[in-house]
């Protein structure tokens, strides 16, 4: 009985993984750092490499980019993920790196995900190593660095932001995958309707690891030859795609009922459009960031308050995590949405703007000036300046603080809403001490 023999071994490796880019011309994404003539690009290329900090999403090429740099500066590479690591395993990883340079003169590159899950101690472990040369640390991480990284271990290494990959660039890995006849799904020559590539690439929300886990999901679905569906996506997708982007703009026209429900006031309304966002698997940070624009649009001053509450949710679910961040963002929606409304801050802003770009010519005038040297102050520079604090009820009443061709120029007019109204008699209230200052004048 005779042997089977093989020309190859098949590759059981999921699609993403057999995707991941051998060398910088195939990393797709990250331009601000990969791109030609970037520092991090020309570092690589040189074969150099520093202690860093990745941070970004999931599925935005982390650990890749963290492969990419070991293998251009050829590097021996430990793994560690903090998720089932601990101290024991930090210094196996060290003492292997220590074995790696004597016996092949080689440096390691020490890689560990998820490096915001290791406690202080954890984390000062790597330091001295960090320190004499032993490790190049790459840490790669979804939460801020700020809140979750030691300062002395952020000392040691720069940080990174990793972006969300565009609609664009998941576009461009699917069809890379398509296509690849090698580690791809190519020699099974599928076909990808456009309307299906886009819908893909919309759902995985700059996720690329998302985006070829699906496309693997749904290549199982059709004979080779065939083409993917609508259909197709929805089975692998679940409930996100079906309730989600049916005809590709269903998620700005919910953000904008998310908007526009709380600009009217309608607290329960503009919860509903939340959920509506959430249930079709929807990123609720991108609510969260279109609060800030809501509480600075449309509440204003009527509720400076509001602003700080829309951060605060943010910062909660960064904190905290989705389950109870979602509901932080929750809570910032029912704020906002019961606010006072006032956009006189939105409208000053943008009538002062047009002014400023038409009359960008005006010179500041002589009084408002800073004076720091004697040649200065010779010409005139801070003269006659009235400070406020000296002035009776801290006010310098019928000071022009305008170029004079534009001393008459208003922009915010504050409403009866709110805080705002208080804002308003304020203003009022200077208003009648500068026309009294100025009926002195001419007596």
């Amino acid at each position: 009985m005779s042997s089977l023999s093989f020309d190859f071994a098949p590759d059981f490796r999921p699609l993403a993984a057999r995707m991941r880019p051998r060398s910088i011309a195939e990393y797709i994404g990250q331009a601000h750092l990969l791109g030609e003539g970037q520092p991090l690009r020309k570092a690589l290329e040189a074969g150099r490499a520093h202690s860093m900090m990745l941070w970004g999403p999931p599925g935005t090429g982390k650990t890749t980019l963290a492969e990419l740099i070991a293998h251009y500066s050829n590097a021996h590479v430990e793994r560690i993920s903090a998720v089932t690591s601990g101290v024991k395993d930090i210094r196996a990883a060290i003492e292997q790196a220590k074995a790696v340079a004597q016996s092949r003169g080689q440096r390691t590159l020490l890689f560990v995900d998820e490096v915001h899950r290791f406690n202080k101690s954890q984390q000062d472990a790597f330091l001295p190593f960090i320190e004499d040369g032993t490790v190049i640390f790459i840490g790669a991480t979804t939460e801020n660095p700020s809140f979750e990284i030691n300062n002395a271990l952020l000392s040691r290494a720069r940080v990174y932001l990793i972006k969300r990959l565009s609609q664009d660039e998941i576009v461009h890995i699917i069809t890379q995958a398509l296509t690849d006849t090698e580690r791809g799904l190519g020699q099974r020559q599928l076909v990808m309707p456009s309307d299906v590539l886009k819908k893909l690439a919309q759902l995985c929300d700059g996720d690329a690891r998302k985006a070829l886990n699906l496309l693997e999901l749904m290549s199982d679905m059709v004979a080779d030859g065939g083409s993917f569906t609508t259909e197709m996506l929805v089975q692998v997708a679940g409930h996100q795609v079906a309730g989600f982007d049916k005809n590709g703009d269903q998620f700005y026209d919910l953000i904008s009922a998310v908007h526009k429900s709380i600009r009217g006031s309608a607290p329960d309304a503009a919860l509903y459009w939340f959920c509506r966002i959430l249930e079709g698997g929807g990123d609720p940070l991108y609510v969260a960031r279109r609060l800030l624009a809501i509480a600075s649009e449309d509440v204003g001053n009527a509720d400076p308050a509001a602003m700080t509450i829309a951060l605060n949710a943010w910062d909660c679910f960064h904190r905290v995590g989705p389950a109870e961040g979602e509901r932080a963002i929750a809570q910032a929606i029912v704020y906002l949405a019961s606010a006072p409304k006032s956009n006189a801050v939105y409208t000053a802003f943008k009538a002062a703007r047009a002014l400023a770009s038409e009359t960008g010519q005006e010179a500041v005038p002589y009084h408002l000036r800073n004076a720091p040297t004697k040649l200065m102050a010779e010409m005139g520079f801070g003269a006659e300046y009235r400070y406020a604090h000296d002035e009776p009820n801290a006010y310098a009443s019928g000071e022009n603080y305008f170029p004079e061709s534009l001393k008459e120029s208003r922009f915010y007019f504050p409403t009866e809403r709110g805080f705002e109204k208080r804002i308003k008699d304020k203003l009022a209230q200077l208003a009648q001490l500068d026309q009294a200052s100025e009926i002195k004048r001419y007596d």
